[in-house]
This record gives C-alpha cells, structure tokens and sequence, in this order.
C-alpha cells in the first residue's frame, strides 16, 4: 500500500514539475516585435510582367481589398476552439492550399491595385507548416508588384487542446501593391499586460509608403486588430493610437488609406442587421466608441442595405445561416483628402475563411 502510493506521489510529481516547466518556457519563450521595425520591400516580377506602373495620381479611380485568410483553415464546415469550437488546426495541407487558392481567387476576381491581407502564416503546426504568402502573388494578375510582410506573432508552442494541440505559430500581415513602395515600417499596438498576453500575442499594423506623382505620399495602413481579450477595450485604444498616426499623415498633406480586421461590430448592430444574436463568446464584437474616430478622418463600412453581407462569421459551429452569429469587422479608415466612391463585401459564403473579402474604390482628391 505504501509502495502504491509513493509511486503516485512521483507521478503527481513529475506532472507538476512538467507543468511547471512548460509554464516557464511559455513565459520564456513569449516577446515582443520591437516598435518601428524597418520592413522589406520586396519587389515580384512576375511571369510575362507588364512593367509595373508609376506613382499613383489624382483624380484616378483605384482600388483597395482586404481578406483575412484565417491561415488557411476555415471551411465553411470548420469551427474554432477559441471560437467555442471544435478545431485547433487546419484539417490537412490539403485544405490548406484549397482555402488558400480558393480565397486568393475572391481577390484576384476583383483586380485590386492594393491588396491587404491578415492572418496569413509564414511558419505554422496549425497550418501545416505552409508558407501561406507564396499564394498571394497570384492576385496581382501576372503584373510586377511590390510586397510588404509583417509579423502579426510568433507564439511558443500552445499544447491545447491535449488532443489535437494548437502548436507554434509565426503569422503576419501581408501588403500588394501595383505601385513602387518605397518603405515601409511595423508599429507595434498596445496589448494586455496580464497573462492574456499569451491568448491575444502580439498585434501590429504596417505603415507602406507609395510616392504620388504631385510629390506627396499615399500612406497605405494594414491591420489586424486585437480580438482575444478580456473587455474589449485594447482594441480601442489600438483604434486610437492608428488614428493619431494617421492626423499626422494627413497634416503633413499625405493621403491615407487604413484597411483590415478591425475585430469591431463596424455597423454598431450587426446581431440586428444579420438577424442572429452573438453567443457567450463573441462578447468582444463590440461597437466602437463614440468619439473614437477624429476629424480628418473617416471610416468606411462596406455594406450594402439591400444585399446586406456580413464580413466575419463566428466560428463556434460550422456557418449555418440560420445560427451563426455574423458581424461586419473588416473595413477601412480614410483621410479627408481621400474620396470613397464605393465599398463593399463579396458574398463567398465563407467558403474559404470565416472572413469574406471586402473591398473599396476610391479617388485622391486634388490639392
């Protein structure tokens, strides 16, 4: 008897002291991207390019689209477990290079001169270790274009679920353009500091200049907006400090142009437009605060009232139309000396991401 219970005192033991362990490499493991980290500016050429057009101009008509790509692994059928969900991985590689060319498809469809994209893994277990950016040229149509990628995290290895887990991860944020980029930065958001730091990791957005023909500078904004937090409100104040950049932008005369995951109700009732209420885990789909956006700039909700389509699904079940919670999180933020003349959502269906693709046209204004 006293044999039997020693031996289950070492067991208890040695799971504590592998807990513990894995709790400090967590810890160690975890860091932040340093603020205004120069990026790479990569230039594609290309099969059969079309040599890649000058500095964009007033008064023309361009066109901005934004995806979050959900690494690669959301089905239409796929639920998440952070979500409420079943799922902490992509089901194959096959699914993966399916979701990928098939969401890469809805953009390329739109011939877009600045495409932004989110969530899109470089290096991961739960996509299979796909570079998923090797996909993205496609968009751009056989045209020589400029690329721009960000790391959004790199996260320790997470051994949750203990079936299934959802491993290491290294994903960012990606920038086409038609246009010659001529640099490029990463800011880093402000985050929870408490031990949900490990849920939410790092966020930030990516600041690409595009130098204009009359001398002054499209600065083109990619984001991806904190969601995995405990209230809500660091998404606001990462709301804040993009917008407080972007004042500075425009006063110095540049034209801005933020797109993304905004992880925010946009419409302020999307339970109300899209008719399904959100469950227990979908609390952090908030409106923004008033007050929120400054003078100078704008934000662009691509909706339209008589075919109103979503651009985010909740992922606690594979997407039913009838009770899944559907809210419109993506869109983009102007300065006032952009003029929008229309935006939208494709209506995919979530065939390929819980996000759908939205896009935007818009003009800059003449002095």
């Amino acid at each position: 008897m006293k044999k039997t219970l020693k031996v289950a005192l070492y067991i208890l033991l040695a799971l504590v002291l592998i807990v513990l362990a894995y709790v400090i490499y967590v810890f160690a493991a975890y860091y932040r991207v340093e603020d205004w980290q120069t990026l790479s500016v990569v230039h594609c050429d290309a099969a059969s390019a079309a040599p890649m057009e000058g500095a964009p101009q007033t008064g023309v008509t361009y066109r901005v689209s934004s995806a979050n790509v959900g690494f690669g692994a959301y089905s239409d059928d796929y639920s998440f477990f952070m979500d409420g969900g079943k799922e902490s991985r992509a089901r194959s590689g096959q699914a993966v290079d399916e979701n990928m060319r098939g969401e890469v498809s809805l953009v390329k469809d739109l011939s877009p001169d600045f495409a932004l994209f989110q969530e899109v893994d470089i290096d991961g277990t739960r996509s299979w270790h796909i570079a998923e950016d090797a996909y993205l040229s496609d968009v751009m149509e056989n045209s020589e274009f400029n690329e721009v990628f960000a790391q959004n995290y790199d996260s320790p290895y997470l051994f949750y679920p203990l079936i299934n887990p959802h491993g290491a991860n290294q994903s960012g944020i990606v920038t086409l353009s038609r246009h010659p980029i001529s640099s490029a930065v990463r800011r880093s958001l402000p985050i929870e500091t408490s031990v949900m730091k490990l849920v939410d990791l790092d966020r930030c957005y990516s600041v690409s200049r595009v130098p204009m023909e009359n001398g002054r500078e499209l600065v083109l904004y990619n984001l991806h907006l904190s969601a995995y937090t405990s209230d809500g409100t660091i998404a606001t104040e990462q709301l804040q400090m993009l917008c407080a950049d972007m004042l500075v932008e425009y006063e110095n005369g540049n034209y801005c142009v933020a797109g993304g995951d905004f992880n925010k109700d946009l419409l302020g009732n999307s339970a109300e437009i899209f008719g399904v209420a959100g469950g227990e885990n979908d609390t952090w789909a908030q409106p923004i605060p008033e007050g929120t956006i400054p003078d100078g700039l704008s934000l662009v909700v691509p909706f339209d009232p008589e075919h109103p389509v979503a651009t985010c699904r909740t992922a606690n079940e594979p997407y039913n139309e009838e009770t899944t919670f559907r809210v419109t999180v993506d869109g983009f933020l102007v300065s006032d000396n952009v003029e929008v003349v229309s935006a939208d959502v494709v209506d995919a269906g979530y065939r390929y991401s819980d996000h759908n693709p939205i896009y935007m046209d818009f003009i800059l204004k003449a002095e």
